[in-house]
């Protein structure tokens, strides 16, 4: 009897260097491949537009790339648990192949899974592909895992990558179904502007890899974190969805140059959240340090609001707020200033801040954006430390020197000359009228003073931190 296998897609919408793909079409005589819209995660604790519209695009391009292969993608919706085991029954597979997935959901979502499988005589096989190296599989010398970046990537570079997969030119599916593909759902629109969301779909991401590996990446280590520039790759996204696979990302990516090696650096920074995530999942309901558990967090809704809508009167937060809604993305080194001004000036709670980017985020990694939120809270593992605190017009001075890209986001900015376009406050009633910016009216008045707001968040963490250590003190 000619064996059946099913290849289930999840956060792997691709078909280079594939290893679940490639070992069913190695180990069984036909092959589904199978995506279930998951009614629990669409519907749960963050759920976006903007990754959903991305998504649903890109299981339709996969959907067209499989046809070509000679196989139909099988598409159903509702909770996998269910769903997965009930289609392997109706088609008679054997084997049910899946990219491992490291989140708390998935982890759980899988084990279910398997068990149902199992007792079906169906065997459920996890293979890598959604990292370099799985997140268990980097660990300290004494086996441990680890929690600062730093040697965690050394251990991470020192692992031998497995060689890239190509990917299939025919794929056998079973002779009974000659039908076409299942059509895709639809979904609603995204929140952000579409002309702004990047193309969806493998050969789009593959494009903009090969664009940016043809020069860009070479002035990375110089230009990532210029917000006035076009300096950072835009793949965040392709690699969220797995339209790319890291591994091959970074086999393409190594050699000689700054570019090169600071870039390897970022994706590694990827993988170490992951890593964090897998040996720690508690960090998505609490701060990783204890230290500051009990930090008394301020009771501000309208300070949140303003955030969040860009309007706090500090122009490059109020930019990378107003980009983050246009685009559904953000430039990083944005999103560090935007965070450490909701944690630090505005003293509000991270996960407050975790969550809004989650709601508009295309590339929204519950991995990466909780790392990268904890981190500039000081709340996190290697986290930044809480006496750095940004001053937002420092950073924009720095980093978005003559305000073109404040320029873009804030429009009411546009004529404010540049040596006052990061502290627009500052100008004159003669140089408002002159830029058509009347302070307070066209645009905010800033909602806190910086250096009050520094010194507030200096003591809220220092009393957090006492309290730690008289509690440790305490305790037998």
């Amino acid at each position: 009897m000619p064996t059946t296998a099913i290849v289930w897609f999840r956060r792997d919408l691709r078909l280079h260097d594939h290893p679940a793909l490639t070992r069913a079409i190695e180990a069984a005589d036909h092959v589904i491949p199978l995506f279930v819209f998951d009614e629990p995660l669409l519907h749960g604790r963050w759920p976006c537009a903007n990754r959903t519209w991305f998504m649903r695009e890109s299981v339709a391009a996969l959907s067209a790339d499989l046809a070509e292969r000679g196989a139909a993608l099988r598409i159903l919706s509702g909770r996998p648990a269910n769903v997965v085991p009930a289609f392997a029954r109706e088609v008679g597979a054997g084997e049910v192949y899946v990219t491992r997935d490291a989140a708390p959901h998935g982890r759980r979502r899988d084990r279910a899974i398997a068990d149902r499988l199992a007792a079906d005589g169906i065997a459920f096989r996890q293979e890598r592909g959604m990292y370099v190296h799985e997140p268990d599989e980097v660990a300290r010398v004494d086996g441990g895992p680890f929690t600062v970046y730093s040697p965690f990537r050394r251990a991470w570079q020192a692992l031998d990558r497995r060689p890239v997969l190509r990917a299939p030119s025919r794929i056998r599916g079973p002779r009974s179904r000659n039908a076409a593909p299942d059509p895709v759902p639809e979904v609603p629109p995204p929140s952000a502007d579409p002309a702004l969301l990047p193309d969806p779909g493998e050969a789009a991401a593959r494009h903009r890899l090969e664009r940016w590996l043809d020069g860009p990446i070479d002035a990375y280590a110089t230009s990532r974190d210029r917000l006035d520039r076009d300096g950072t790759s835009r793949l965040s996204q392709d690699l969220r969805w797995g339209l790319l696979s890291p591994n091959e990302a970074v086999a393409r990516t190594e050699g000689a140059g700054d570019g090169r090696r600071v870039f390897v650096g970022e994706l590694a920074w990827r993988e170490f959240y992951a890593h964090v995530l897998w040996h720690h999942p508690r960090v998505l309901r609490e701060s990783f340090q204890p230290a500051f558990a009990a930090l008394v967090w301020a009771d501000d809704e309208a300070g949140f609001r303003a955030w969040a809508e860009g309007r706090t009167g500090y122009p490059v937060v109020d930019a990378a707020m107003r980009q983050l809604r246009a685009s559904g993305f953000v430039h990083n080194r944005a999103r560090m200033i935007a965070a450490s001004f909701l944690t630090k000036d505005l003293l509000l709670d991270w996960r407050l801040g975790e969550a809004e980017f989650m709601r508009h985020l295309t590339d929204g990694d519950v991995a990466s954006n909780n790392g990268g939120w904890q981190w500039t809270a000081s709340t996190g593992t290697d986290a930044q430390p809480s006496f750095r605190i940004f001053n937002p017009v420092l950073q924009g001075t720095r980093f978005d020197p003559d305000g073109e890209y404040v320029r873009r986001w804030v429009p009411e900015l546009a004529a404010v000359p540049p040596r006052r376009i990061h502290e627009p406050w500052t100008m004159s009633d003669a140089e408002q009228a002159a830029a058509g910016c009347r302070i307070g009216t066209d645009y905010a008045a800033p909602i806190v003073e910086h250096a009050a707001a520094r010194e507030r968040a200096l003591a809220a963490f220092a009393a957090a931190k006492a309290a730690s250590d008289d509690a440790g003190r305490a305790s037998p």
